[in-house]
């Protein structure tokens, strides 16, 4: 659309089928690459990625022309097709249904981006379930 200008700033956050701790540190930095050319391959900008070995979060600069359920969608079902396919793991790998998606304006951009480095000193004093 001509003339059409949009900001818009969400973070995704799904979890491994049964929050089981399956993304491995010898393997996740290659997942997020991955992930990162299935959200630019979209059309979408990839602002933060990260997360532990039992769930991941996005920050992603959406464009208006795809719903956030189709990209999700496609980065779920990509990714674990992936995983499987190099069989990262002994058993069939899956995200767990659902996810979350949280909406934010420019001016929390770089506290977001720092939040979702930061995974790991998070995690450290709330678990994910407790969060």
């Amino acid at each position: 659309m001509a003339n059409t200008y949009t900001q818009l700033h969400i973070q995704f956050v799904f979890a491994v089928k049964y929050r089981k701790g399956l993304i491995h540190p010898d393997w996740k930095n290659r997942l997020y690459q991955y992930i990162t050319g299935i959200v630019q391959n979209n059309g979408h900008k990839m602002l933060q990625i990260n997360g532990m070995p039992d769930h991941l979060h996005l920050f992603i600069g959406l464009k208006p022309t795809q719903a956030i359920s189709t990209l999700i969608q496609n980065v779920k079902t990509e990714s674990s097709k992936w995983i499987n396919d190099n069989k990262f793991c002994k058993s069939p790998f899956a995200w767990q249904e659902g996810y979350g998606a949280f909406s934010y304006s420019k001016s929390h951009v770089q506290d977001v981006i720092r939040y979702i480095q930061n995974q790991e000193i998070h995690h450290k004093k709330e678990s994910f379930l407790d969060e």
